[in-house]
């Protein structure tokens, strides 16, 4: 497992409470702009932290892909859908950021919720959202912001600041639509594809 991916062994943590004040995710889908039938690629989606309220927002004529590279991460992510009503609408998928496993054109958003820092690919990582992106799709990079301590999150010198972020996106042909701060300790990007 690599230094930088998100230790299994502390799921607990990313359903503690406390992280919806300080990262509170109906913030977070605002500015996503969701919408009923919408089908969301959470791809990092853990124990369900966004995968959850993204499956309220976009209704019963929507679909949530909840991807995540960790097996033990999804069996925590099904544990937690249990008994839920919009369990039905998300599908644990296992598939990593530069590698899905999703078809082509099935999002409307591909949403990347504190992953960035931990790919070392962010070109194929683009390449990736944009093969399952639709036509006028979006993706949001959700990550940490360098310029606060921790705790939470990873180390210092794991993080990609906003500006590095910025960077690989337009290099990549992305167009930057939205940058902001969310929450206590992240920041926001949303961009859409070359040729959108």
């Amino acid at each position: 497992m690599s230094e930088k991916l998100f230790d299994p062994a502390n799921a607990g943590r990313l359903d503690d409470p406390d992280r919806r004040r300080w990262l509170p995710p109906e913030a977070v889908l605002d500015l996503l702009e969701i919408q009923e039938g919408m089908t969301v690629a959470d791809v990092g989606a853990g124990t369900g932290y966004f995968a959850l309220p993204l499956a309220e927002r976009v209704g019963s004529g929507g679909l949530v892909f909840a991807v995540d590279v960790q097996p033990e991460m999804l069996e925590r992510l099904e544990a937690n859908l249990a008994g839920r009503p919009e369990a039905g609408r998300i599908r644990p998928s296992l598939g990593a950021a530069d590698d899905t496993g999703l078809p082509d054109a099935c999002a409307d958003r591909v949403f990347l919720a504190n992953v960035w820092h931990e790919v070392e690919d962010h070109a194929a990582v683009l390449r990736e959202a944009a093969r399952i992106l639709t036509g006028g799709g979006r993706l949001a990079i959700l990550d940490w912001r360098t310029d606060v301590e921790r705790p939470p999150g990873p180390p210092l010198e794991h993080r990609v600041s906003p500006a590095r972020t910025y960077i690989a996106l337009e290099d990549a042909g992305w167009t930057v639509i939205l940058t902001d701060d969310v929450g206590d300790y992240s920041y926001l990007m949303v961009a859409v594809p070359p040729g959108s």
